[in-house]
């Protein structure tokens, strides 16, 4: 299997990428581990192909009390073994296989947008957002809340010319803890259902708050607050 003939462009910096999108319509290259096999099926075929990979800047790992902001270049096993995060560290190690995070982007998966995989819902459960950037004369930002981000099964508010530049993973308050569970048919399989939990204790260790993003069950991560439900049980048991 090939891809489809297609021009190829490979920028050194963000402004040359943002460059480059406003004047064609094309794919961006990350990762590759969902375009590659898209376009080799010729179920994608984009006429330009802007690669990212050698844009330094877009690969740090930021930590702060606020959260931690992932660069679009950031692996999936970078992001892992940074541990920045305990609900995206959880998350990241139920993400196929070793050699898929090597390669795979935390960015690129959100844009991918599939609604059975495992990042999304963590950036659902934690309200968090996506920068993306375009050209307009200058680089221009916007920040993409998750809930309006993700807007249908492999579709995101990333529009044509635009470019998901990091996203930001929003940090957990005091006595708060998470979860991920899913059921898969084999290891590194799509989740077919799965669920990421926070859950907020006060001093007396009963739940305070309780959200919860559900895994493979609707066209987007479907994010429940369940405080009522679960408010003044015991966390302890």
């Amino acid at each position: 299997m090939k891809p489809a003939p297609f021009t190829y462009h490979a920028p050194r910096d963000v402004g040359a990428a943002l460059r480059t999108l406003a004047q064609v319509r094309g794919k961006v290259l990350a990762g590759g581990q969902s375009l590659i096999p898209l376009m080799n099926m010729r179920l994608a075929a984009p006429e330009h192909l802007v690669d990212i990979n050698r844009i330094g800047s877009l690969s740090a790992v930021d930590a702060s009390p606020s959260g931690v902001m992932v660069g679009a270049l950031v692996r999936h096993s970078d992001a892992e073994h940074a541990g920045a995060h305990p609900l995206l560290t959880r998350a990241l190690k139920l993400v196929a296989h070793p050699v898929i995070r090597n390669r795979g982007t935390v960015v690129g998966s959100l844009v991918h947008a599939d609604p059975a995989a495992e990042l999304p819902a963590v950036l659902a459960v934690l309200d968090g957002t996506v920068r993306v950037a375009r050209w307009d004369g200058r680089a221009v930002e916007r920040d993409v809340p998750a809930r309006e981000f993700f807007t249908g099964p492999l579709e995101s508010a990333v529009q044509p010319g635009e470019l998901a530049v990091s996203a930001f993973f929003p940090a957990l308050g005091p006595r708060t803890g998470t979860a991920f569970e899913e059921v898969a048919r084999r290891h590194g399989d799509y989740a077919l259902a799965g669920v990421c939990a926070v859950v907020t204790l006060d001093d007396d260790a009963r739940v305070t708050a309780a959200r919860v993003a559900c895994v493979g069950v609707g066209p987007v991560p479907v994010v429940v607050d369940v405080t009522d439900a679960c408010e003044g049980a015991d966390g302890a048991g």
